[in-house]
């Protein structure tokens, strides 16, 4: 029986070589290799020299031909790396000299000698071997039990396949090939074909162009037998039945290296998720019987102890204490020991935004059935300049600029004052924020604000104080249900823009509402989904005196759902129906009536101007609402792939009525452009409305960060 051990590699080089683990390193061993020896020959019998090499049953290695001359073979890994190449010169006196060269260098100065090798008598030879040509690359003789991984890990270490595409000498060509059929062999051996034998021959294939033909016998597929997990049975009773369990592999099946790999790394993540902080498993080791064509597994397993958690303990930093560390834990002390809640808290401390680095370990503790977590940060910038620009024909120009510290009130404590200069909106606003409020992920927000808007529906001088409590997404948690409840209080001085004449007469209102939101999000990804679908819904109760006082309510519902058609298109609709309850037109103030049209809803028209107009074709807004969306997101080859067009139509409406009719559908269809960068896409969409109305726009441009919905 041959010994084979293989090594458990770590990085790109284990994934794209995981069946290079199990690389033969033959051995004689036991009774049965001792049995198999040859007769030795006797002590006082004369030796000689020029006598053959007694062949060595088991061997694999047929004994070298001192009178041949041993071609050089490239390194089939490291293609990139240097080699040293060994010349003599021709010249009297002349020492050896070597030289450390890439592989092309080494390959045009062996193919100067290679014209007159020797080829077997049935091979292709080209009637020039040093003249530069193409070559493709075929198989032959590849069993069907072969999965994706051996081409993709083929195509990755191939020396064959790393310069294919370039012109070379028929002797190149060769010595990749040569290297190339080791490669395979090893590959072979991942799938449990250990007398995999592969040969590579030459074909012309017409047009100057060359065939590398990889003949490949697979030989039968070798069976594991025994499944030896030693040191297994030191776990805590009935753990060790439960990890073996987990570690999944039976004895009958086949050999494969991948699927070993795999049952060692859910071995792995069994015992850490069940309280073995420090379990570690060795390096396993197959022994293969050639013979009777199977191998028996032993692998090292160390579970170590079994703990629960005990304290969080956190090197000084000004950001947050251990105990609002312990609070963002889904975990408390005393709980059993799992992995995942590890990572969990270690991605929930870098969603804070206020952390550079981050290490976690596990400590004993002076509990014995306990591990302590030892947390170090290094804090990350804490202050922030940020500004944002957008333009579309019906608000004009709009510009945001803002400053913020993360955490100007410890823990967690954001302060944010904010600047907006627009064509219709100017406005200042100062933003509280204490994220992982109470519990994880509660957000605190307190907001004061002063805006001046000056838009085609009216014109409002606003100062409003909202403070809320919310749970919402974001881009490392991407939460399938969300929600927000709060306060907010207005007071506003609105000229509502009616009438044959133009404006009416400032008036105040004084505003009270209490606005909530609930969302659950089944789409795939937050900035730019590409499959599911979101709901949201939101309720506003609110209360406005003037003229007296009068209740009412605001309702919103917002549907979105993303179809992938293809890897590099999408489908995306969506819908919104608002209403508003409990009063008439005119006892709202202009500002809190619904409005459509825009970047954001019915693309081609100008902002707010979908729905009834007055005299002077001036939104007047309304009570109901009604929006539908569809466009393809297009990806293209351009740009690296991030470059994208988006075909879009819309439809939608306003109404006087607390409840649509869904008739005068105003449509708008166009184009758009995305870019997407690294922060998400950025649009530019350029619609024209299907059925125009006086005073509507030819072509709407907009231009803004994110997709439309």
């Amino acid at each position: 029986m041959g010994l084979i051990a293989f090594r458990r590699c770590f990085g790109m080089l284990a994934i794209l070589l995981m069946g290079s683990l199990i690389q033969p390193v033959y051995a004689q061993a036991g009774d049965q290799a001792v049995a198999d020896l040859p007769d030795q020959p006797e002590i006082d019998e004369p030796l000689d020299p020029d006598q053959a090499l007694t062949e060595f049953p088991d061997f694999g290695v047929e004994w070298p031909d001192l009178d041949q001359v041993a071609e050089p073979v490239l390194d089939e890994i490291e293609e990139e790396a240097a080699v040293e190449v060994e010349a003599e010169a021709e010249a009297e006196g002349t020492a050896a000299l070597t030289a450390t060269d890439t592989i092309d260098d080494q390959e045009q100065s062996a193919s100067q000698d290679l014209v007159a090798e020797d080829l077997p008598l049935n091979e292709f030879r080209p009637t020039d071997a040093l003249a530069e040509t193409a070559y493709r690359i075929r198989f032959e003789g590849l069993p069907d039990t072969l999965g994706e991984a051996f081409a993709v890990r083929f195509d990755a270490l191939s020396v064959l396949e790393q310069y294919r595409g370039e012109d070379a000498n028929f002797a190149q060509i060769r010595r990749r090939a040569q290297s190339d059929e080791e490669l395979v062999e090893r590959l072979m051996r991942i799938e449990g074909y250990y007398d995999a034998v592969v040969q590579t021959r030459f074909e012309s294939s017409g047009e100057d162009r060359l065939a590398v033909v990889i003949n490949v016998q697979s030989g039968p597929q070798y069976k594991l037998d025994d499944i030896t997990l030693s040191g297994l049975e030191t776990a805590v009773a009935p753990d060790p039945q439960k990890f073996r369990e987990s570690f999944g592999l039976q004895s009958g099946i086949v050999i494969n290296g991948d699927k070993i790999m795999e049952a060692i790394g859910r071995l792995d993540l069994a015992m850490a998720e069940n309280g073995y902080p420090f379990a570690r498993t060795g390096e396993p080791e197959l022994e293969i019987d050639h013979a009777e064509r199977i191998g028996d597994l032993d692998l090292n397993v160390a579970p170590g102890g079994k703990y629960n958690f005990g304290s969080i303990i956190l090197a000084p930093t000004d950001l947050f204490d251990a105990d609002h560390v312990q609070m963002i834990a889904r975990f408390d002390p005393g709980d059993v020991y799992q992995a995942s809640d590890v990572e969990d808290l270690r991605r929930a401390l870098i969603a804070t935004g206020l952390i550079s680095t981050l290490a976690i370990d596990p400590i004993v503790a002076d509990d014995p059935a306990a591990v302590n977590l030892a947390v170090a940060v290094t804090p990350a910038p804490l202050r922030t300049i940020a500004g944002e620009i957008g333009y579309d024909t019906g608000e004009g120009i709009r510009s945001e600029v803002s400053w913020e510290h993360r955490n100007l009130f410890p823990p967690e404590g954001l302060f944010r004052v904010t600047g907006v200069l627009g064509t219709q909106e100017q406005s200042g606003s100062i933003v509280f924020r204490r994220n992982n409020f109470w519990r994880r992920d509660n957000i605190l927000n307190g907001r004061a604000a002063l805006s001046l808007v000056d838009s085609a529906a009216y014109d409002a001088e606003t100062f409003s104080i909202a403070a809320n409590i919310e749970r919402q997404s974001n881009l490392i948690y991407q939460k399938r249900w969300s929600w927000s409840g709060g306060v907010e209080l207005i007071a506003s001085r609105e000229t509502d823009v009616t009438g044959d004449i133009g404006a009416t007469d400032p008036e105040t209102y004084f505003i009270a509402s209490l606005p909530a939101l609930v969302t659950y999000d089944a789409s795939d990804n937050l900035l730019d989904p590409t499959r599911g679908f979101r709901l949201s819904g939101r309720v506003e109760p609110e209360v406005s005196f003037h003229d007296g006082s009068v209740f009412y309510a605001r309702g919103q519902v917002d549907g979105s759902a993303y179809f992938p058609v293809s890897d590099k298109i999408v489908l995306a609709g969506r819908t919104r129906l608002a209403t508003i309850a409990g009063a008439g037109n005119s006892s709202i103030a202009p500002s809190r009536r619904l409005y459509s049209g825009g970047g954001g809803s019915v693309r081609g028209y100008s902002y707010q101007t979908v729905g009834p107009l007055d005299a002077n074709d001036d939104p007047v807004g309304g009570r109901s609402l009604v929006e539908f969306s569809l466009e393809a997101r297009v990806r293209t080859g351009l740009f690296g792939g991030n470059f994208g067009i988006v075909p879009f139509i819309d439809a939608g409406n306003v109404y006087t009525s607390s409840t649509p009719d869904f008739s005068g559908m105003q449509y708008g269809a166009g184009l758009g452009i995305r870019y997407y960068s690294d922060f998400g896409p950025i649009r530019i969409d350029v619609g024209t409305p299907i059925n125009p109305r006086s005073g509507d726009p030819l072509v709407a441009v907009y231009v803004s960060l994110g997709q439309a919905f």
